[in-house]
């Protein structure tokens, strides 16, 4: 009896060392908020519409896989507010609560989304990163979710067809291909060279 008593204690620690937010993980999610204001201060350009190729998904990318889910979305949250608050903080300088409401809003919200799901497939079950599940979380994670929310949000609001908004889309494609990778490369040596920048989610 005294061993199934006490055998749901491990469980409970990992669950709440999960959600536990010290004073570190606050200066982590505040770094890659201000890795996001970095990776847009290149202006973007749009292509076949008002949504602009920029370099912020790379950055959406890293806060996954090197922060984890929650903190991950939590550092994407941080930096929206801070842009609907006003501050110039998206490519070409714009910010304001009106990008909200327009073609790339479906984007914005997917970032946060996207990261999560970066951080879930990377860091999934505390194991140790492999560059194939690093590989496949920044895929799933920060390329095909963003984009399943995002397309459909844009061709709401430019009131296209959704078949042609996925087709104009596609010209994104190379781009994320090419910013996936660097987020892996980044993600594997910086494990190697400072393995404490990754928080084990399940061995408290």
């Amino acid at each position: 009896m005294s061993e199934q008593a006490t055998t749901p204690q491990p469980t409970r620690a990992a669950s709440a060392s999960r959600w536990r937010i010290d004073a570190t993980d606050i200066a982590r999610i505040a770094v890659f908020a201000a890795i996001m204001a970095v990776l847009g201060l290149p202006a973007g350009f749009a292509v076949f519409g008002s949504v602009p190729i920029t370099a912020q998904t790379l950055g959406v990318m890293l806060a996954g896989a090197i922060l984890g889910a929650w903190r991950g979305a939590l550092s994407m949250i941080v930096f929206l507010v801070l842009v609907a608050l006003g501050l110039p903080l998206l490519a070409g300088g714009h910010g304001g609560i009106g990008v909200f409401v327009g073609p790339s809003a479906g984007y914005l919200f997917g970032w946060i989304i996207g990261a999560f799901v970066v951080g879930a497939i990377v860091h999934l079950g505390g194991r140790k990163l492999t560059w194939l599940r690093t590989s496949v979380g920044v895929l799933v994670g920060g390329i095909a979710v963003v984009y399943a929310i995002g397309i459909p949000v844009q061709a709401a609001v430019t009131h296209q067809p959704l078949g042609l908004t996925v087709l104009q889309s596609l010209v994104f494609i190379p781009g994320d291909l090419i910013k996936a990778v660097i987020a892996v490369v980044i993600t594997m040596t910086l494990v190697r060279a400072y393995p404490r920048a990754f928080r084990s989610r399940t061995r408290a």
